[in-house]
């Protein structure tokens, strides 16, 4: 397993297509993965520390964890198959929920939990930037500082 940091969310044209996108802690692999608006939109309001009125299903998850006194220990990717990534959400070390990965990384940033991703998944999906991309991410992290999570909303 390797550790990951989340770089952020953007949406992916021409297909109007939301991703968010993992960086290795210790090495020089990204994992972008597709996802749901939704989930788009929870991940950058939480990058961007946006307060809502009323919980969010992610805040909801992290504030059931306080209430029962357990600790998201972790967030592991496990698994790709199919073009679809597998998670599981470890809670105080010993128990597995299965989650999706979306949903887990969401869940991860709210409780500062780290999140680890296989080997064999980095294997299979991972992608390591040429020098001439590294200016892409930088784009890409110039442009989450100007996102809003309304940027996310279906229409748009």
């Amino acid at each position: 397993m390797r550790m990951m940091t989340v770089v952020g969310v953007r949406v992916e044209l021409p297909s109007n297509q939301p991703v968010v996108l993992l960086k290795e802690v210790d090495g020089n692999r990204y994992l972008p993965i597709w996802i749901g608006t939704v989930e788009a939109a929870a991940i950058a309001y939480q990058q961007q520390e946006v307060q809502l009125s009323r919980p969010l299903t992610h805040d909801l998850i992290r504030d059931v964890l306080d209430a029962l006194d357990v600790t998201l220990t972790a967030v592991e990717i496990t698994e790709l198959r199919d073009t679809i990534y597998f998670a599981e959400l470890v809670l105080d070390g010993r128990t597995r929920v299965s989650s999706r990965s979306s949903d887990a990384i969401a869940i991860a940033l709210r409780t500062e939990a780290p999140i680890w991703c296989a080997d064999a998944v980095l294997d299979e999906a991972g992608v390591v930037l040429p020098d001439t991309q590294e200016d892409e991410v930088e784009k890409f992290r110039e442009f989450l500082e100007e996102v809003t999570p309304e940027d996310f909303e279906e229409g748009r």
